[in-house]
């Protein structure tokens, strides 16, 4: 879980999540949409991965990022225990 708050817990990788909310990309289509270069684009996915909140799935020469709904599922779960 603390990986999880740790990816969350950054504005771009949050940023990354609202736009694969919209449906699978590549890691050159999320980096045209930010002012950071490619190899902080793929380390703020590669944070993602590792929380488990994006899929990568090969395909060709690129590498196609989907959002994981089921951890923000369990995520939402865990806060809704704490609700009185």
């Amino acid at each position: 879980m603390n990986a999880l708050f740790k990816a969350l817990n950054d504005p771009t990788r949050r940023a990354i999540l609202e736009r694969l909310r919209g449906g699978p990309a590549t890691a050159g289509a999320i980096a045209e949409q930010f002012q950071f270069s490619a190899p902080t684009i793929s380390h703020h996915l590669d944070l993602l991965r590792q929380a488990d909140l994006v899929t990568s799935q090969k395909q060709g020469q690129f590498v196609v990022y989907t959002l994981n709904m089921t951890v923000l599922d369990e995520l939402l779960g865990w806060l809704y225990q704490f609700k009185s």
